[in-house]
């Protein structure tokens, strides 16, 4: 199968569905406005769009049709329902499918009225849809309605976010009976890192001094609030127990989760659409603390791998970190049990085989169509 995706060369999620694609033996092509960022394998043909983001989301489509044409496709797959949508629905190809990621559908209808549109045409205007959770799935039904959506979670490589003992050993930290609490995400307002230090604060205020003394906070990301965060953390009184990573390359976040003993995701926002990053977190047998938004509480059995607080509540996010601080018996039992979840849920060779299944399904399907047509 020859399969055409349009999508950012830049991120990470293209590298890994392309890479997977051509890995099972597919014939990939990658359209993109955007050069650079990850590494693809060489039997993936990259196709460059002459005009820039912004305006190439419009002003590329007679290019993106002229590739289509020499390539002949089986499907477009476009990610993301925003410009690439945009620039997806202007191709005007069939098969098509769109893949929605977040803040595409979150975010960019709250804008104005014609973003809102655009967004709506764009999903009508893909023979099928995607969503990486259910949340998501409703909220873009919500926005228009599709006669075709499926769910394909950006599941987990668990053969490289694996747990390794001992835990710590890698950065700044690691001494003999540290508990490390932390977290890898990009420093923006969205994700609640502020909240996670106002939490770490009051943690400490509330454990004996003893285990007071052996918290650390480990923040891993790089991103727009990084002063203002360290100059929050010095604020609070935290600035001695926080280490801030910076910006990792994703290779190497399996070694920086490997450190935590507790992994907490704030996010304050719907668009946090789907909790890959905790998904990592749990696959490398570590328990985790999130809020109770977007797709984050979808892929954590509360109680069971990790607990579900309010969003925005320094407080109950201090009293769950609290709780494993103490037991590391219930830490130990949340990881191990947060491992097999991910296992048997979101193991990425078997996301990949659903998405490769909705492929044969929507060209088989439309070639049905096709031919009853003519």
């Amino acid at each position: 199968m020859t399969v055409a995706i349009l999508s950012p060369e830049t991120s990470t999620h293209t590298g890994r569905w392309v890479n997977a694609l051509s890995r099972r033996g597919m014939n990939v092509h990658l359209i993109t406005l955007h050069h650079g960022g990850v590494f693809l394998r060489d039997a993936i043909e990259v196709h460059y769009l002459p005009v820039p983001a912004p305006l190439g989301y419009v002003l590329n489509a007679s290019f993106v049709r002229k590739i289509l044409r020499r390539i002949s496709p089986d499907l477009l797959h476009t990610h993301q329902a925003s410009g690439y949508g945009t620039l997806g629905s202007l191709a005007s190809y069939t098969p098509s499918i769109l893949s929605v990621w977040g803040a595409d559908v979150y975010d960019t209808p709250k804008k104005t009225l014609l973003h809102r549109e655009i967004i709506r045409w764009n999903l009508r205007s893909a023979d099928w849809v995607c969503s990486t959770s259910d949340v998501m799935a409703e909220h873009t039904l919500s926005l228009q309605k599709v006669d075709h959506l499926s769910v394909t979670p950006f599941g987990v490589d668990t053969s490289k976010f694996a747990p390794n003992e001992p835990k710590h050993g890698v950065g700044d930290g690691g001494g003999e009976g540290e508990i490390t609490i932390g977290t890898v995400k990009t420093l923006k307002p969205k994700y609640g890192i502020d909240v996670l230090l106002r939490s770490f604060r009051e943690l400490l205020d509330c454990l004996t001094v003893s285990d007071a003394q052996r918290c650390r906070l480990l923040i891993v990301g790089g991103g727009p609030q990084r002063s203002d965060l360290q100059q929050l953390s010095n604020d609070l009184g935290v600035g001695d127990k926080t280490t801030f990573a910076g910006r990792v390359p994703h290779e190497d976040v399996p070694d920086y989760l490997n450190q935590l003993d507790i992994y907490v995701a704030m996010s304050r926002l719907e668009s946090e659409s789907f909790g890959v990053a905790v998904l990592e977190a749990s696959s490398c047998g570590v328990p985790v603390v999130v809020s109770d938004v977007g797709g984050l509480p979808e892929v954590v059995r509360n109680g069971e791998t990790g607990i579900v607080v309010e969003s925005e509540s320094p407080d109950a996010a201090a009293n769950a970190i609290r709780d494993l601080v103490e037991n590391e018996e219930q830490r130990r039992a949340m990881g191990k049990a947060g491992r097999e979840h991910v296992v048997e849920t979101y193991e990425w060779e078997e996301c990949v085989s659903r998405m490769i299944e909705i492929y044969e399904h929507v060209v088989e399907t439309t070639s049905k169509k096709t031919t009853t047509h003519v």
